[in-house]
């Protein structure tokens, strides 16, 4: 199957949207796409920020491409799911530019997530997926009769069909990612870093999911919720390959980093700076001295 896979072009005009404004890695989209390749279907991923491409160009794109299933997602990337543009104009903008000429289409994103009808009207889009999305993208492509796949979301006639509840991946066997090197060259931002000059690319890696605390101001009811963490070995063979690709910078986009005796003993073998978020009471002395070095 020819699978597009879409992050569209972000523009915030009149938005109320609080968050960051730069482009950042489509994290979603990137383990999607390592499973459909897994499972040998043809995929195409898009960023419009990234690849300096409008709406109606990634449009085009995908059209060309004649895919027989395209994903949108309806924030920027994993790191604001929990903080999203609330509004759904930019996808909805790129699926109109698309007018049908993607395939079957599905909306991937906490929008679907936890008001999937008003999504499904807005986007016209045939599927949302509800919850965390790599493993049910995966299975759509294997699926023809979208209404057997679970954690997902359609409109049927008048009302909403549900397949299931929201999903939350298994997530710890996530391969090493890998991204196009113009990609991760256009990427300058050093995400939550205002301290000093800033040496190489910026980038995003995720090391855990989920966190174990429940503030009130955190959307994690929906996805991203229960605490998992990811292997050492596949974080670290991803921040490698970022580092051969000129990478300077790592932003770690968990809910809650907490400690990692190798993962920081790792980092400070490497020749890359990182930024995390974090509760530092929950931090020993000695691996304070690791997260500083």
């Amino acid at each position: 199957m020819k699978v597009a896979l879409v992050n569209p072009c972000w523009t915030y005009e009149h938005s109320i949207y609080f968050g960051c404004r730069q482009p950042h890695l489509p994290l979603e989209l990137g383990y999607s796409k390592a499973m459909l390749d897994a499972d040998g279907h043809d995929v195409l991923m898009l960023d419009g920020l990234l690849q300096g491409l409008d709406n109606a160009a990634l449009a085009e794109r995908v059209a060309s491409f004649a895919p027989d299933m395209t994903v949108v997602t309806t924030a920027p990337t994993y790191l604001f799911w929990r903080c999203a543009p609330p509004e759904l104009r930019v996808p909805g903008e790129f699926l109109n530019h698309l007018a049908g000429g993607g395939g079957r289409t599905v909306a991937v994103g906490p929008h679907g997530s936890a008001t999937p009808a008003p999504t499904l009207r807005k986007l016209g889009v045939d599927v949302v997926v509800r919850g965390e999305c790599e493993e049910v993208v995966a299975e759509l492509a294997r699926q023809s009769d979208w209404s057997k796949v679970a954690h997902t979301a359609r409109l049927q006639g008048e009302g909403l069909a549900c397949n299931g509840g929201v999903h939350a991946s298994p997530f710890v066997d996530h391969p090493a990612l890998t991204w196009p090197s113009d990609w991760v060259a256009a990427h300058g931002h050093h995400h939550h870093r205002f301290d000093t000059f800033q040496k190489g690319a910026g980038a995003e890696v995720e090391a855990s999911r989920g966190c174990p605390y429940n503030c009130s101001f955190c959307a994690k009811i929906d996805f991203r919720d229960a605490y998992r963490r990811r292997k050492h070995d596949a974080i670290v063979a991803e921040i490698d390959g970022l580092i051969a690709q000129g990478v300077g910078y790592i932003y770690f986009i968990d809910e809650i980093f907490l400690p990692q005796k190798a993962l920081l003993e790792a980092l400070v073998d490497r020749d890359v700076q990182f930024g995390v978020q974090t509760r530092i009471d929950l931090w020993k002395p000695e691996l304070l001295e690791l997260l500083g070095a």
